[in-house]
């Protein structure tokens, strides 16, 4: 993959008046050079010229086309897949048995229509978000939205990075400490950029087999632990929520939305070679990747629901219920289950480093997206992983050195850690919905009334349930009166940035701006 990146140093958008548009397409940054882009014809006829005219039709359906579309979706699940889902599932299966199962169920149903819209923007406009949030909005919301989405990067690579760590800790039987699995897993963007260097589909397969791991090792504790089959269809259907699980049930909505996935998703479907020209090809492209992220999402889903009923049917009801975590919950397995067919304490640690390994150079993949489009960098590949990395792991490092994860300052800590993220989903979910909704972005694929409105409900519940979770911290972590108040003034900008971004394309906003420059 011979890099055509011009120089190690920034080439921002909107440069210099002598520069012709044709040359601002030439340097502006892109998701995937072509000559990177998978190829997905399968036979003569996918070379032919015939899609262009308005009624032209989608091509029949292919297995073998299917395969060769499989994999962004894959990437993407991943982020369902965290150490930060792991742990909200086992404290929901822990503290709520089987009774929030049917909200994880509908939880992954919102993330994955959020994902299917953001898979379609990038088919249909050949630019991923990032890309789109800097044409569409003003320079200084776009350095806004920059800023706010690498925050919610920095605060799931946290999380993420100890994941890894924690598990390294117990596969090692403590020889290595946290901080040294730290260190390691800060390596993996070096296995990231090998990958990238054989192809698209050879870091594809390697996350398949990531997935694969985490899929064998939780589903064999689901055997081994033999959780109610009675109970888990009962859990599917039947919604139930007391005021005792309100905590979970808000960790298993906030979990399942990471805004750097929404980023992340559109410019991966980026990497095949689609005509957007041919509106049959952008329509094949959208039902190909509509299966292949719904095939991804039902596997996480089958991944999250063995690690809920298993921890359901081991801790539900006992002492150790609300004081289980990522790192204590393998030794609780292995005292309550022993070793049945292999120690239940390392196939834990196994699943949970596949899931730590996996989204953390995930998130080094989306970082790059998020910098390269929002603020139209053309890096070196390297050079660029190397910076988005080290957003997280200096962060992680002073983490680790001090503080010891069974500490209750841990706790507050990830608390924090999940408000962080929480806080950022409007920043993807509203430029999201204005830019799929927008015919001007989208042509022919713009959404329809039905999916602006369901979008929009989604949107609104997640910001409702997100928000929540900050007053619920604000009320209980947030001492001192200049503390609040400062805290007061952060919250009234964010809010007012918030309310921008959702009139900004509306003929309210527009009369506003009118009167507001016809007075100056």
């Amino acid at each position: 993959m011979a890099s055509r990146d011009l120089a190690e140093s920034l080439l921002p958008g909107g440069g210099g008046g002598a520069v012709t548009a044709s040359a601002h397409d030439e340097y502006d940054e892109r998701a995937y050079d072509s000559d990177d882009k998978v190829s997905i014809a399968v036979s003569d006829s996918d070379s032919e010229d015939g899609g262009g005219g308005g009624e032209a039709r989608r091509p029949g359906f292919s297995w073998r086309k299917l395969w060769r579309f499989t994999g962004p979706g894959f990437l993407m699940c991943i982020a369902f897949l965290d150490p930060g889902n792991l742990e909200g599932d086992l404290q929901a299966g822990a503290a709520a048995g089987y009774q929030l199962l049917w909200l994880l169920l509908w939880a992954t149903v919102m993330g994955a229509l959020v994902q299917l819209l953001s898979a379609r923007l990038g088919v249909a406009t050949g630019k991923h978000l990032a890309e789109l949030c800097r044409e569409e909005y003003p320079p200084w919301a776009t350095r806004a939205l920059w800023a706010m989405t690498e925050l919610a990067l920095v605060g799931a690579d946290i999380q993420e990075v100890i994941g890894s760590a924690i598990a390294i800790k117990i596969l090692s039987a403590g020889t290595v400490p946290l901080w040294g699995g730290v260190v390691i897993t800060a390596f993996d963007c070096f296995i990231f950029l090998f990958l990238e260097n054989y192809g698209v589909r050879k870091l594809e397969a390697f996350f398949g087999v990531l997935i694969a791991v985490m899929a064998v090792s939780f589903a064999i504790m689901f055997g081994e632990t033999k959780p109610s089959g009675k109970e888990l269809l009962i859990g599917l259907v039947v919604p139930k929520l007391s005021s005792r699980t309100i905590k979970q049930a808000v960790g298993i909505v906030g979990c399942i939305i990471m805004p750097h996935n929404v980023f992340l998703h559109s410019a991966l479907v980026q990497s095949r070679k689609i005509d957007t020209n041919k509106k049959s090809r952008v329509q094949e492209a959208v039902f190909y990747y509509n299966i292949e992220s719904i095939l991804a999402l039902i596997v996480s889903f089958f991944i999250n629901i063995c690690v809920t009923t298993v921890f359901a049917k081991g801790f539900y009801g006992s002492e150790q219920a609300d004081g289980i975590g990522l790192e204590n919950a393998g030794q609780y397995l292995q005292q309550k289950y022993g070793t049945a067919f292999f120690p239940i304490l390392y196939i834990w640690a196994i699943g949970l480093l596949a899931s730590g390994q996996s989204s953390t150079i995930t998130g080094t993949y989306a970082g790059q997206f998020v910098m390269g489009g929002f603020l139209n960098l053309r890096l070196k590949k390297w050079l660029r992983a190397m910076i988005t990395r080290s957003f997280a792991i200096i962060p992680t490092m002073i983490v680790a050195l001090f503080f010891d994860t069974e500490d209750p300052t841990m706790d507050i800590l990830n608390e924090a850690l999940n408000v962080l993220q929480s806080i950022q989903i409007p920043f993807a979910l509203i430029p999201l919905i204005t830019l799929v909704s927008k015919e001007q972005v989208m042509g022919s694929f713009v959404v329809g009334p039905i999916t602006k409105v369901v979008s929009w409900i989604v949107t609104v519940f997640l910001m409702l349930i997100n928000g929540y979770l900050i007053l619920s911290f604000y009320a209980t972590e947030v001492r001192g009166a200049l503390v609040r108040s400062s805290l007061c003034i952060v919250l009234a900008v964010y809010l007012a940035f918030i309310i921008y971004l959702i009139v900004r394309n509306t003929s309210l906003y527009s009369r506003l701006r009118s009167s507001v420059t016809k007075s100056t």
